[in-house]
């Protein structure tokens, strides 16, 4: 086939009515940057109401920390230990392929100390000393709940609401409502670090866009010289020509768009626009040395070192400082089926003192006040040991019926502790909180109606909770 005849079979409807009205094409380029402009800014109409919250810091600790040794003090365990776990409790529960084979399930209690702190008395287990001290601060979910048994449908279940891929995740919905404050950042940024156990496999699509412009995706920023991929010029590339370079690009990118209205085409001129941007802002924002010596030791001995938890908590700050909307930490290494004191206990050495550092740090420079945290995995661990259960060593299988999770800042209650599981922390006794409602709620202080904020896509209007979600007006100041 001729190339011309080809290309014109390819011309879409729009293409089709754009081209046959002379002169629209401009126009509705005009109009589509318009509309990419006021995006900055994020929708018109939104916020629905007055936010506490501007932003978000998502610490997500991959793979699922367990309640029973952090969150979930369940002294009376001790008198069961070894026994196998009643099927009254387990009520007939699906299990994971791990440990449905197993003949008995025998109880498991925590080999970690668990004590009382700040006024508000809230329990936390002596891996987690730093939070202690903040814990007056912290609003403790111990009944959350989620409809995943496995890692990566329960992942994308807390990141887009669904648990098949395909949906836009929590930040890029919270960058197409809400903008950005900075316009040379984006308003997602993503960083994932690893620690010493177990790792599942984490997908770019837990902060991809799904079908919402490829611009509200998540930039993850990497540790070492070149945080963003492909931001610095070559060597012996000036900025002066990236810029006339740039110019150039965009205007063959605008004549493509004129003539096929592809608002996909004026998403690449905005991201080429912004990676320009962050050629200079970038830079300064991942230097860290500047800052002063009380910051590395509030964060502790991993904060010199690129790439850790506690150096990415520190470039989590900086860029809550700068107007970053949704800032998303990734700590792998929580998936303990086996040896689990020992790999918690490192785990815990790696990422309390930075997140107990983050809460002090915001508070210290009022940023706490419009600044929501939340920490958290996909699920929780069984009550029961996966494998043999010695005196010193047990492991843990996934567990979706409750687990544990803190919030703190931007308009939730301090030193709170939400809901009740029953005595195995097997089941929710009282207040159970699922992923949409966790969703809702984190919408709502940032002054967002989760049913109005919404996408059409392929005939249906979408939106994060999808057709459910109640907002925890309970642990909302």
């Amino acid at each position: 086939m001729h190339p011309i005849e080809e290309r014109n079979l390819l011309l879409t409807r729009r293409h089709f009515f754009s081209r046959a009205a002379a002169g629209l094409g401009t126009a509705a380029l005009a109009s589509l940057l318009a509309s990419e402009a006021r995006a900055e800014g994020g929708l018109p109409g939104l916020p629905h109401f007055p936010p506490k919250a501007q932003r978000v810091i998502y610490l997500f600790q991959h793979g699922a920390p367990s309640q029973l040794d952090l969150f979930d003090y369940k002294p009376g365990l001790e008198k069961v230990r070894g026994a196998d776990l009643p099927e009254s409790v387990r009520m007939g529960q699906r299990l994971t392929g791990m440990t449905a084979y197993q003949a008995k399930f025998p109880t498991a209690p925590s080999v970690f100390r668990f004590a009382q702190h700040g006024e508000s008395g809230m329990w936390l287990s002596e891996l987690l000393p730093y939070t202690g001290k903040a814990a007056d601060h912290l609003c403790l979910i111990k009944t959350m709940q989620t409809e995943a048994i496995n890692h990566d449908p329960a992942v994308t279940f807390l990141q887009t609401g669904f648990q098949l891929a395909g949906r836009p995740s929590i930040g890029a919905w919270i960058a197409y409502g809400l903008g950005s404050e900075n316009q040379d950042l984006p308003a997602f940024v993503v960083m994932v670090s690893q620690g010493t156990g177990g790792s599942q496999a984490l997908a770019d699509r837990a902060w991809g866009s799904g079908f919402l412009p490829t611009r509200y995706q998540g930039v993850k920023f990497r540790s070492g010289a070149d945080p963003v991929l492909f931001l610095s010029n070559p060597e012996g590339y000036s900025a002066t020509a990236r810029r006339r370079f740039l110019d150039d690009l965009t205007g063959l990118n605008q004549i493509h768009e004129q003539q096929y209205q592809d608002p996909e085409i004026v998403t690449r001129i905005a991201q080429y626009e912004m990676a320009f941007r962050m050629q200079r802002s970038v830079p300064e924002l991942t230097d860290l040395s500047k800052e002063p010596e009380s910051t590395f030791a509030l964060y502790g001995p991993d904060a010199r070192k690129p790439g850790t938890y506690a150096a990415n908590c520190i470039l989590a700050r900086r860029l809550a400082e700068r107007g970053v909307r949704f800032i998303q930490l990734f700590h792998r290494g929580w998936d303990q089926h086996s040896n689990l004191p020992r790999d918690i206990r490192a785990q815990c050495q790696q990422t309390d003192q930075a997140s107990a550092a983050l809460v002090q740090d915001l508070k210290q420079r009022g940023l706490l006040g419009d600044t929501l945290i939340v920490w958290g995995g996909e699920f929780g661990r069984t009550v029961y040991s996966q494998g043999t259960l010695t005196a010193e060593n047990y492991g843990r299988d996934h567990h979706p019926r409750c687990f544990g999770v803190w919030l703190a800042g931007g308009g939730i209650k301090g030193g709170v502790t939400h809901g009740e599981t029953d005595e195995f922390s097997y089941n929710v006794v009282r207040d159970p909180v699922g992923v949409h409602d966790m969703h809702a709620t984190i919408l709502h202080c940032l002054g967002v109606d989760h049913t109005r904020l919404t996408y059409k896509f392929q005939g249906r209007h979408f939106r994060l909770t999808d057709v459910s979600g109640r907002v925890v007006r309970e642990i909302l100041t």
